[in-house]
């Protein structure tokens, strides 16, 4: 017996593949030749890491291959978002893939930020393919200790 590893991304991926020839037989539009690399393009998300600390929340991004320069952070209306892409490094000239497995293309993640952050003092590092997000709370928002007053009768 063979154990194989679940990937929902990969049957969902696959799905959509099955639909798409599903649609392009019914309504008898042409089917196009595509290569590994480009079937994968678009389906890519980078993973995400949130902790939350007693005075900041944290968020890493790992982005292998990504340069920095390709990644946008803005925020609008209480909502992060972060857009990049990862470009598919083409073959040189006498160099020829067997195989792509990893995926390429535009990605974005959008995350609604509570509204104990202080969204003006969000600072964001990259290194080595690793985005870190720093997101500082507001000082009304962190835990305070309230001294109790003893009164006499």
């Amino acid at each position: 017996m063979n154990i194989t590893r679940w990937e929902p991304t990969a049957e969902f991926s696959n799905l959509a593949r099955n639909m798409e020839r599903f649609f392009d037989e019914v309504w008898g539009r042409p089917r196009q030749s595509r290569s590994e690399a480009d079937s994968l393009r678009g389906a890519w998300i980078p993973a995400v890491n949130i902790l939350e600390k007693k005075d900041a929340i944290e968020i890493t991004v790992e982005m292998p291959g990504v340069d920095a320069k390709d990644v946008d952070v803005t925020i609008e209306d209480g909502v992060l978002a972060l857009r990049g892409e990862r470009h598919f490094e083409q073959a040189s000239e006498g160099e020829t893939y067997h195989r792509v497995e990893s995926a390429f293309g535009a990605f974005e993640r959008r995350f609604t930020l509570p509204p104990t952050v202080d969204s003006g003092k969000i600072d964001a590092r990259f290194k080595n393919g690793v985005m870190t997000l720093h997101l500082p709370k507001r000082e009304e928002s962190k835990p305070r200790s309230v001294k109790v007053k003893v009164e006499s009768n």
